[in-house]
């Protein structure tokens, strides 16, 4: 069971990584600015939180850029994008800020944790929060599309400890990324697990696996783990997802154990989306994680 120690940010620093190379489908680069369109800065402020906006790092379209490897597409590129992210977000940290990083797709999830892991000195525990297992490797992956792979790609460099890394939500996980996540002993909550479990229950033994201390936890949340009846804005819907409370309850829950240290949300594409919804509710749910209650 969770007791509070909720612990009061002073000061968000946002960054939006409108990368969309990691994916097929056009449109998550649009993502931070549909966050922002949907209050996020005068929301946190509400809650007395102080914002610092950066703005968005700058992310070659696929039409400017080479393929170059079917088994990574645009690898290359996408990585030299998350070493800035990962310098950013070393910097945010260096200088007391939280940082909030708002994607694009989830293969930024590869500097954002680089630059935590950098900025704490030692690999953060991992709450990853998605309908898929993203630890596909070029050589397994069936498409090529590194979204798939930003958990193998953080591995490699160190900056993912197994030990302290939890998944939620899992509902479509590649043959590949199966094999991989037995091999690795990663603590795997799949919906099956959700819907026996409860999320309180899932909650509490996950930060009991990721949680060390203030700032100990870094949560990466891609918006296709909830269900897309509540959030139909993503490229890579799969139903029976997170309920709205049950995401709600997990954000809440990870406000109270006072471990949070940094934040991404992945995956938002508003070509996609019905007026904003899936926008606003990762708002709502940045807003829960950064410690807003209903007393």
């Amino acid at each position: 069971m969770i007791v509070s120690s909720r612990k009061h940010v002073a000061r968000v620093e946002v960054v939006g990584v409108p990368m969309d190379l990691g994916a097929d489908r056009r449109g998550v680069d649009m993502g931070p600015s549909a966050i922002r369109y949907a209050r996020l800065k005068e929301s946190l402020e509400r809650l007395g939180i102080a914002v610092n906006d950066h703005g968005n790092l700058r992310v070659p379209v696929p039409e400017s850029a080479t393929i170059e490897e079917q088994s990574a597409k645009f690898y290359p590129i996408i990585k030299a994008v998350c070493d800035e992210l990962a310098d950013v977000v070393y910097a945010i940290i260096g200088r007391g800020g939280f940082p909030l990083v708002l994607g694009g797709d989830h293969s930024i999830a590869m500097g954002t944790i680089a630059g935590v892991a950098r900025a704490r000195g030692r690999a953060p525990g991992v709450i990853w929060v998605d309908a898929h297992g993203d630890i596909n490797t070029p050589l397994t992956s069936p498409t090529g599309n590194v979204h798939g792979m930003p958990v193998h790609f953080a591995l490699e460099q160190h900056a993912v400890d197994p030990k302290r890394m939890v998944f939620i939500g899992l509902r479509d996980v590649d043959d590949g990324e199966k094999k991989t996540i037995r091999d690795l002993g990663v603590r795997a909550f799949t919906m099956n697990d959700l819907d026996r479990l409860g999320m309180s229950r899932v909650l509490d033994e996950a930060l009991s696996i990721v949680g060390d201390g203030e700032n100990s936890v870094h949560v990466s949340f891609d918006m296709d783990g909830v269900d897309p009846q509540e959030a139909p804005g993503v490229g890579t819907p799969v139903r029976g997802g997170i309920s709205y409370r049950e995401a709600h309850l997990l954000m809440e829950g990870v406000a109270a154990s006072g471990t949070l240290g940094s934040l991404e949300i992945t995956e938002i594409n508003p070509i996609l989306d019905r007026e904003n919804q899936t926008a606003i509710l990762a708002v709502e749910l940045i807003l829960s994680a950064l410690g807003k209650t209903t007393l």
